[in-house]
């Protein structure tokens, strides 16, 4: 397949992209999710006028009770209607106070995808950074609160000044969009994956260069994690969309493959590491969309290099995973399929109980599906992004 082919392939799927990024629910990546996205724009409320807020659906509570939908947050639309938009990836400040959200637009103008930055305390707009000329897939921020990461459909990494909003370095070698980024917990080396390149580079952030390229990929990588310890770097994706997925395992700062394993028969669209480093889970579904086929949130043990569980989800596919901070709670999300509608018709967001694999609530609100999670780092908040092109801030009351 030529780079024109692809590109017009991962733009028709915007909706179906996982955490930190990337198109893919639906073979030809068209229609459905696009439609969607498009129908609810003339639903939303304009970012001055508040949402009315809505209680979660708990299931059994356990450890989230009474979850609501504290501060919905709407960005203004471009003055030219795209043909579909989404938010892509959200990510906390190391304080708290900052969510960032990746956001595009699929069809026109490319120049007004962005990343944009709220007062979580106020739930208003602190400022949009301006110059990716694609979608925004991924962000995340340095663990020391002053850099933001950004990885774009136009194939770059850009890095920018929390402070001042302004772009510190553009970071080029990607030849296909970039899908994830996740800095290291020491905050000198930011991974990104390079989807259709098939690669996972490594950056020196303070010499803004790239300092490794990891290959072995057969087909797209959708997403990259740190351990805690910053000694193991995973890298996941799919192979085909009837292929086993793959996922790898890299030793730091060697670079080198330490074990790869099929991770099932599907794509992994997202990772995250539980607090201790012990666990690693995975947001997993099928490209193609099949009715009867739900997502799964599999876990994996570090320790033993093996998988440990597999949880259904009630989602088409699992496009996101967060752990909570205390490592009790892990967060997952996804859309829920119409089969008379064909299309995405709301997005939904599981809170599992790590120790039991019970589902403790299902929060739900998006009209789209939940594509990007984080918890705030004092585990008060959950963020959820969409679709929907919306961005929910959730206030749990969890249990002593």
């Amino acid at each position: 397949m030529n780079l024109r082919a692809l590109l017009l392939l991962m733009t028709g799927l915007l909706l179906g992209t996982g955490c930190g990024g990337r198109p893919q629910e639906g073979q030809t990546r068209t229609g459905p999710e696009a439609q969607q996205a498009t129908e609810s724009k003339d639903k939303s409320a304009p970012a001055e006028t508040p949402a009315k807020q809505e209680p979660a659906t708990v299931e059994t509570p356990k450890v989230w009770t009474g979850a609501k939908e504290r501060i919905p947050l709407k960005a203004p639309k471009p003055s030219t209607p795209p043909a579909s938009d989404a938010i892509f990836s959200v990510a906390f400040s190391p304080d708290g106070q900052i969510l960032a959200a990746a956001e595009g637009f699929s069809i026109y103008p490319p120049q007004a995808s962005a990343v944009r930055l709220w007062d979580v305390a106020s739930g208003k707009e602190r400022g949009v950074l301006n110059g990716h000329n694609g979608l925004v897939y991924a962000v995340a921020f340095s663990p020391d609160g002053r850099i933001l990461a950004s990885g774009s459909q136009d194939q770059t990494v850009k890095l920018w000044d929390v402070s001042t909003g302004k772009e510190l370095a553009t970071l080029k070698g990607h030849k296909i969009d970039v899908q994830a980024v996740a800095f290291s917990p020491d905050g000198k080396t930011l991974a990104s994956a390079g989807g259709g390149d098939r690669t996972v580079r490594l950056w020196d952030v303070e010499g803004r260069k790239e300092r490794t390229v990891l290959t072995g990929h057969s087909q797209w990588v959708r997403c990259v994690a740190f351990s805690p310890d910053g000694r193991t770097l995973v890298s996941a994706g799919d192979g085909d969309p009837y292929q086993v997925g793959e996922l790898k395992f890299w030793d730091l700062p060697a670079g080198k493959e330490r074990l790869g394993v099929p991770s099932q028969k599907a794509t992994t669209f997202s990772l995250a590491f539980s607090p201790d480093g012990q666990t690693l889970a995975l947001g997993v579904g099928l490209l193609l969309v099949v009715p009867e086929q739900m997502g799964e949130v599999k876990l994996w043990d570090m320790a033993g290099g093996k998988e440990r569980a597999t949880w259904k989800a009630s989602t088409q596919a699992v496009r996101c995973v967060a752990f909570s901070p205390d490592g009790k709670t892990l967060a997952s999300g996804g859309g829920i399929w119409d089969a008379k509608k064909k299309e995405i018709v709301a997005g939904q967001v599981q809170l599992w109980d790590v120790a039991t694999g019970k589902v403790d609530a299902t929060l739900t609100g998006h009209t789209g599906a939940v594509l990007g999670l984080a918890f705030s780092p004092d585990g008060k908040v959950l963020a959820s992004g969409g679709g929907d092109y919306a961005v929910k801030l959730w206030a749990p009351t969890t249990k002593p």
